[in-house]
């Protein structure tokens, strides 16, 4: 071909396009953007974590003030500010909105997906660089949560860059590696701190702690290394709790610290849950990958030094994560998602020594996918029938709870095409079985990751706008019709955050959130707006007679009441 191209400048960017340095990456970034960056403000936020951390960064634009996290204009202590300043930073480009609050992790994914496509072929070619990719964006949990707007993507991007760098630091060539290798990681430890507080270090600790274990605290470090990053882990680390000490919010620092004590002796308010939660969420959560990450057990015989350490690093981390959290008494599905990275890793890897055929894919295997494929059919199929399922469950009085059948009562503009992801994943299974029978592993493997990719993208698109019209649109289309008015909007026997962010509420206000008895009885300057689910009706109504009814939607009570002026005119 080059020698049809006459100008040296059309022949050098010809090179530059065909070389896979410079395609493969770009490819992933184009893939990334269009996965992860479209539709992300169709759906409103949900409560609690996305609407919590987004209402943080709306009121730090609203106040001015960056170094304090807010919930309600009051000090917010359970999480340090890294991911809120990401949003507020979106925000202050994009507008206070859903795609603003949800952008920073669409980032994530598209940087997470460069980072393990550099770390693959770091440890092995551009191959396997490509197959942890596409294990990682063609299973259904890590893809989805780049379309929401929680603080786990990041936070788990830098716990396992911290132990990537550990692993670099371990495997250095010079010292000068040592140095940059052992500064970076704890960089990123500290960065994990900033996102979500101690829990960044405890992962990291743990981790390596078992990993000395294993090979009798043999591990190649001296001690001004472990000072060295001792001390850029309390500085990167320590910054928000530097801001706080010379703003003078000491009592922030201290709730802060005994909320983390508490949150691993103590079961979360509705968030408890079974012994084995994590097991069930991490196997049919991170499907396919989690399937193909069982046959990793299977020896081969070619791995490098690094290779094998980097597979037994990821086992660790794999086990911390999922033992810890299945002790913690707060079960919250998020929590485990630290294993997406070790899970596709070890799917890539699985992936990887098939098509090489140095190890088998076994039958056990075949049968899973098949299994698990049935069981997202049968759901995503049941999800696009609610409209016509709804209708039996209300003639034939099926459900009792009052707030449930309010929330199936409502018009959620269905269009006849959510039946479609629900032939995507079979297919995708099965297309995968026909190719792998017939050794074509490279097509099997990699429309199986794919249709998987579609399934989670149609899914996200076409049922999930349906789901949160059913679960609270109606509440937060309240919310908004009363943005910019005068008057106080609050919410009563339920907890939420929507109310905060839809109605924007300003900052200076005389009303305060926790005063419940001027809520319901006390004098108001201006009206109040109270939300109820339909459950509590009778009892909310009953002890607080001066909240009158303005209409009821989808399970919500939507009551107003004036200030005593009013009700005298």
């Amino acid at each position: 071909m080059n020698e049809y191209i006459r100008y040296p400048a059309v022949l050098k960017y010809y090179n530059l396009f065909m070389d896979k340095r410079f395609t493969y990456p770009l490819l992933i970034v184009l893939l990334g953007s269009l996965a992860f960056i479209p539709f992300l403000g169709d759906v409103h936020l949900f409560d609690w974590d996305e609407i919590n951390f987004a209402e943080s960064a709306r009121e730090m634009l609203a106040t001015g003030d960056y170094t304090t996290v807010r919930i309600n204009y009051l000090p917010f202590w359970e999480k340090p500010p890294l991911f809120i300043w990401f949003q507020a930073i979106s925000m202050h480009f994009f507008g206070v909105n859903e795609m603003a609050a949800r952008l920073p992790n669409a980032i994530c994914g598209i940087v997470t997906l460069m980072i393990i496509y550099s770390i693959g072929c770091k440890l092995y070619n551009e191959r396997f660089g490509l197959l942890w990719v596409m294990a990682y964006i063609g299973s259904i949990l890590p893809f989805f949560y780049f379309k929401f707007g929680i603080i786990d993507p990041w936070f788990n991007l830098f716990i396992f860059l911290s132990i990537y760098f550990l692993i670099r630091f371990q495997h250095r060539q010079n010292n000068a590696e040592a140095w940059m290798f052992i500064i970076l990681s704890a960089a990123a430890s500290g960065l994990g701190v900033m996102t979500k507080g101690p829990v960044a270090i405890l992962l990291l600790a743990l981790t390596a702690g078992v990993y000395l274990l294993i090979h009798r605290f043999r591990f190649p470090v001296k001690w001004y290394h472990i000072t060295v990053f001792i001390l850029v882990l309390s500085l990167v680390g320590g910054i928000w709790f530097i801001l706080l000490l010379i703003n003078g919010n000491y009592s922030v620092i201290k709730d802060f610290i005994s909320y983390q004590i508490d949150l691993f002796r103590t079961q979360g308010a509705d968030h408890g849950g079974f012994l084995f939660y994590h097991f069930i969420v991490l196997y049919l959560g991170v499907f396919p990958a989690s399937i193909l990450a069982l046959l990793s057990g299977q020896k081969v015989s070619d791995e490098t030094a690094l290779q094998k350490d980097f597979k037994l690093w990821m086992v660790i981390l794999f086990w911390v994560v999922l033992i810890l959290f299945t002790v913690v008494n707060t079960k919250i599905i998020h929590y485990s998602s630290m294993c997406y990275f070790p899970i596709t890793y070890l799917a890539a890897w699985a992936v990887y020594y098939i098509s090489n055929q140095e190890i088998s894919f076994k039958a056990s295997a075949r049968y899973s996918l098949v299994v698990v494929s049935i069981f997202y059919t049968i759901l995503a199929f049941a999800v696009s029938q609610i409209d016509i399922i709804k209708t039996y469950l209300l003639q034939y009085n099926l459900i009792q709870d009052e707030f449930v059948k309010g929330n199936l009562q409502a018009v959620a503009g269905w269009n006849g095409w959510e039946w479609f992801p629900a032939v995507l994943l079979p297919s995708g299974v099965f297309a995968c079985l026909y190719y792998t029978r017939n050794k074509l592993y490279a097509n099997g493997f990699g429309i199986l990751f794919f249709f998987t990719m579609l399934f989670t993208f149609f899914s996200m698109m076409l049922l999930l706008p349906r789901i949160e019209a059913y679960s609270q649109r109606a509440v937060i289309d309240f919310y908004k019709s009363l943005k910019g008015k005068d008057c106080y909007v609050e919410r009563a026997g339920f907890k939420s955050y929507a109310n905060l962010f839809y109605f924007q509420k300003p900052p200076v206000s005389q009303f305060d959130p926790h005063d419940y008895d001027r809520l319901s009885q006390g004098s108001l300057d201006k009206p109040l707006y109270i939300v109820m689910k339909a459950n509590d009706k009778k009892d909310l109504l009953s002890k607080n007679p001066k909240w009158n009814i303005i209409y009821e939607r989808n399970g919500f009570v939507f009551c107003i009441r004036n200030p005593e002026k009013l009700n005298d005119q």
